[in-house]
């Protein structure tokens, strides 16, 4: 028996014969819990739950699950060639670099990740490049930019700053669901690499794949 203080959440599996578990989830507000092994039966005294729910699984499925193989990992750094300033869609260099492991995953996730503080990763427009060069004229216009702008940060050049400002807005790292040993992102969706710095450089990209 236990005592329940505030909102819960309980899940219980019994045998119930015939080779077959019951799984019950019961979400509560306060009371007491008393669940007989025996009997397959759970008692709830107090107020009284919000929901319910059984789920009746066979034992075999249960049993297989629990002896699968476990998930999978595989990790790749790519370095993308020097980019001019703007918006690239970057995704056919990445499904190239990690397809080989990406073929291996059923089901997981795919996390890529920049290594780098004055350049981004979005997922964003993949077919019309008007996207790109939008997205690049509202960055430099919401980021001051030039001799007159009020950074103190300026040795390393007068683009590094806004650099910055703009890797911190779209971030430097994306996860993406993988589907039968593709990336699943929808039909108009592509990676982007934004390039903030006036001088192209070799950018490094962290791809970590998790899976079964």
């Amino acid at each position: 028996m236990v005592k329940v203080r505030g909102p819960f959440v309980a899940r219980f599996w019994f045998g119930v014969g015939g080779g077959i578990l019951l799984s019950a989830i019961v979400i509560g507000l306060r009371g007491t819990l008393k669940a007989m092994q025996s009997s397959s039966t759970i008692f709830f005294s107090g107020a009284v739950p919000v929901r319910v729910r059984s789920v009746l699984t066979p034992a075999t499925d249960r049993a297989s699950m629990a002896t699968s193989s476990g998930p999978k990992w595989a990790q790749k750094t790519v370095t993308l060639p020097p980019l001019p300033r703007g918006c690239h869609l970057i995704t056919p260099k990445i499904v190239k670099e990690i397809g080989q492991d990406l073929r291996d995953f059923n089901c997981g996730l795919a996390h890529v990740f920049l290594q780098h503080t004055s350049a981004s990763l979005t997922i964003n427009e993949n077919y019309d490049p008007d996207v790109q060069a939008d997205t690049e004229t509202f960055l430099n216009r919401i980021v001051p930019e030039g001799n007159s702008a009020p950074w103190r940060h300026t040795m390393e050049g007068p683009d590094d700053m806004p650099a910055h400002i703009k890797s911190s807005m779209f971030g430097c790292q994306l996860t993406i669901p993988i589907t039968k040993g593709k990336l699943n992102m929808g039909t108009w969706q592509g990676i982007w690499l934004c390039e903030h710095r006036d001088a192209p450089t070799a950018r490094r990209v962290v791809v970590t794949l998790n899976g079964i």
